[in-house]
């Protein structure tokens, strides 16, 4: 009877042992699962920027760089980019397989200068496509059009601490910019640039400007 007993109690024991067991492996597993899970749900979420930061493509060093409209800027936009983003400036950048170009909204000799001549100069410090490309594009052909002198003379008090902001920059290509706009604004105006010269080439605006292009600079002023 004692045996019989002993027995029963063995084999009870052994049965709730292995449901432990089985509570254990079962456990590990949903354990695995939800690991599994968590592991492709952070490998599908993952932006393609992220991807793009480990893995750069070739193609990234051939491109400028660009404003994503759809991503979180760490900043507030400049005044340009935010004048543009609201169709402020009456041309658009047209993509071509060779280069690009700008079409306008209106014939350029139909607009007023003030401000939009003043807005594209100042555009001339961004950083960033297409902003770069319009400022620079826009200037320039804001000062083809027929009648420009009469126009842009006016401006000039307001349009040199624009410029010389640029020359005075510390990127490169701004300055480069500022230095080509500040040449096709002289050949429009002529000597009533002169006047102005003293507020621009200041000696630290001066230093600045040779120390980049030494040669050009001498040419330009």
């Amino acid at each position: 009877m004692q045996k019989s007993e002993c027995s029963g109690g063995t084999q009870l024991k052994n049965r709730v042992t292995g449901n432990d067991d089985q509570r254990t492996s079962s456990g590990t597993q949903i354990k695995h699962r939800n690991a599994v899970q968590r592991s492709k749900s952070a490998l599908s979420t993952s932006s393609p920027e992220s991807a793009r930061k480990l893995y750069p493509r070739p193609s990234d060093k051939l491109n400028p760089k660009t404003i994503n409209p759809f991503g979180e800027q760490s900043r507030a936009p400049s005044a340009f980019a935010a004048i543009y983003s609201k169709g402020g400036i009456p041309c658009r950048l047209v993509h071509g397989s060779v280069k690009h170009r700008l079409q306008w909204e209106c014939p350029p000799e139909s607009l007023s200068f003030d401000p939009l001549l003043i807005t594209l100069a100042e555009g001339l410090r961004e950083t960033k496509h297409p902003y770069t490309f319009v400022s620079k594009e826009g200037f320039r052909e804001l000062l083809l059009v027929k009648g420009a002198p009469e126009k842009a003379v006016p401006l000039l008090p307001r349009l040199i601490p624009v410029l010389k902001a640029a020359l005075v920059h510390s990127d490169d290509e701004v300055f480069e910019r500022g230095l080509n706009a500040l040449v096709q604004l002289s050949v429009v105006v002529g000597p009533s640039l002169n006047d102005h010269l003293k507020h621009l080439l200041t000696s630290g605006s001066l230093s600045i400007i040779k120390s980049k292009i030494p040669t050009y600079c001498s040419i330009c002023c």
